[in-house]
């Protein structure tokens, strides 16, 4: 029999977290921090995990501080803060349609969010491929793009209800047709921005810098954070229509705030990241594998996993076939994509 903790912050907001849970996102953090400092190490100049370490407690050499400091730990953490919003987004929609095949990417979040990053890049620019606006602006297009994304998929595949598989199928038309904008907007703007928009598109925290790092992370720690304390409305999103109804919830308005709360991850994902493929999708069945379907242990579990799948691939997209660097989206794809047909297969008949 499980032993929970209680975890309590103030009249509404609680949630159990059983033991089991605990002690994996405790493993968890201790991979994130193992897999930070070797990633942050791996590149043209290696350095050690001990010389990182050193170097991070201000007592490196200055090669080191320049290389870790200035390339290689923005970009480290932007990919980590990516994967975890982007998990995050994905098992709050899988708890709130109650569809294991629910992630931004299958919803056209994650599309939505990529023709509004590259309209927005397409329409303030100069001649010169210079942003003429400040960069602040470029999370709220992001949201603005993936909400309208998921409204549409929402209220086409609305029919005396949602059927999974029809949910599915709308937001891959979706998502289809904003990849065509996509490339629409692409070939409008400037080489340089269509270039650079094209490795982007794919997933790839190439170039990641401290002013990203600065806009992005408080805003994915915010969103994450309003997750943890949303997860009875979760759990009870979980429940069905009739059982959270009779229960006195207001289903409607709950679902809203958790549709707008997993827009608002995958926006500032996407803005930052690109769109990286796939992560929202699995980070929570492999949470649910590991600590169970109760959300209190397995969103944090879900968050951890997608921060560490998004720093591994981003790993292997800079060493496998280095010099040469393949963006991190295309190894969440190749692992993401086989995973997402068997999961069509397992619940064809839902």
């Amino acid at each position: 029999m499980r032993k929970y903790i209680p975890f309590r912050m103030g009249k509404y907001i609680s949630f159990l977290m059983d033991k089991r849970a605990i002690v994996t996102c405790v493993m968890l953090v201790i991979i994130s921090v193992f897999l930070f400092l070797l990633s942050t190490g791996i590149g043209e100049m290696y350095i050690s995990p001990a010389n990182v370490i050193k170097t991070l407690l201000g007592s490196g050499s200055e090669m080191d501080e320049i290389v870790v400091y200035s390339f290689r730990l923005p970009r480290m953490i932007i990919a980590f803060f990516a994967g975890m919003s982007l998990a995050v987004a994905g098992a709050i929609l899988q708890g709130m349609i109650r569809n294991p095949l629910a992630s931004p990417d299958v919803l056209g979040m994650t599309s939505g969010a990529a023709v509004a990053v590259v309209l927005f890049l397409t329409v303030f620019s100069d001649k010169n491929g210079s942003l003429i606006v400040s960069i602040h602006w470029l999370p709220l297009g992001a949201f603005i793009g993936a909400t309208i994304a998921v409204f549409l998929v929402y209220m086409l595949a609305w029919k005396n209800g949602v059927s999974p598989i029809r949910l599915v199928l709308i937001g891959i038309g979706i998502a289809a047709l904003m990849q065509a904008f996509t490339t629409l907007f692409m070939l409008i703007g400037t080489i340089y921005r269509a270039s650079q928009a094209n490795i982007w598109i794919t997933g790839s925290v190439y170039g990641a810098s401290w002013k990203q790092v600065v806009i992005f992370v408080p805003w994915a720690l915010l969103a994450v954070f309003i997750s943890f304390i949303s997860v009875r409305q979760i759990n009870i999103q979980e429940l069905g229509e009739e059982l959270a109804v009779s229960a006195g919830v207001s289903l409607q308005k709950q679902r809203l705030f958790l549709l707008l709360l997993s827009t608002a991850l995958t926006g500032g994902a996407v803005a930052f990241a690109g769109g990286i493929g796939f992560v929202g999708l699995m980070a929570p069945h492999m949470a649910r594998r590991l600590v169970g379907s109760s959300f209190g242990g397995m969103l944090p579990t879900a968050a951890l996993l997608g921060g560490i799948l998004v720093l591994l691939a981003d790993l292997l997209g800079r060493t496998l076939f280095a010099p040469l660097e393949i963006p991190a989206g295309v190894f969440t794809a190749a692992i993401g994509a086989p995973y997402f047909i068997y999961l069509l297969y397992k619940n064809r008949n839902a």
